[in-house]
């Protein structure tokens, strides 16, 4: 069974940054798509940013083009995102997914089949 983890959230002023880890366990992501979402309170999950199983192929947000970078390194079995430039709209539950169901979105939360269990990202004014 796949196992996600999430780390490297916290509190940080507007303006800063954070990256964000997602580590896996129980089986190799290596020829999956990954993906982050998060969530804000009384909100949706709200599809981040997407990458393809090679690293090559990357979708985002507008909200967040520009400042959040995905990347992956399979040989850690581990996907991350740079976050620069927060903003405090950025505050939310920040969650990894990975592998997506048959003829399923990349950008669709629903489509994922694993989920960490999220780590809270709190952006100050």
């Amino acid at each position: 069974q796949v196992q996600l983890v999430e780390s490297g959230g916290g509190l940080v002023q507007a303006g800063g940054s954070l990256r964000l880890s997602c580590a896996a366990s129980g089986g190799t992501l290596s020829s999956n798509a990954m993906a982050w979402f998060r969530q804000a309170p009384e909100k949706g999950r709200e599809f981040v940013a997407t990458i393809g199983w090679s690293g090559g192929d990357t979708n985002y947000a507008d909200s967040v083009k520009g400042r959040f970078t995905i990347s992956r390194d399979n040989a850690k079995n581990t996907m991350y995102l740079q976050m620069n430039s927060l903003k405090p709209e950025d505050t939310a539950i920040y969650y990894c997914a990975a592998v997506l169901r048959a003829f399923g979105s990349r950008v669709r939360a629903y489509d994922y089949v694993h989920w960490g269990q999220g780590t809270q990202v709190t952006v100050s004014s």
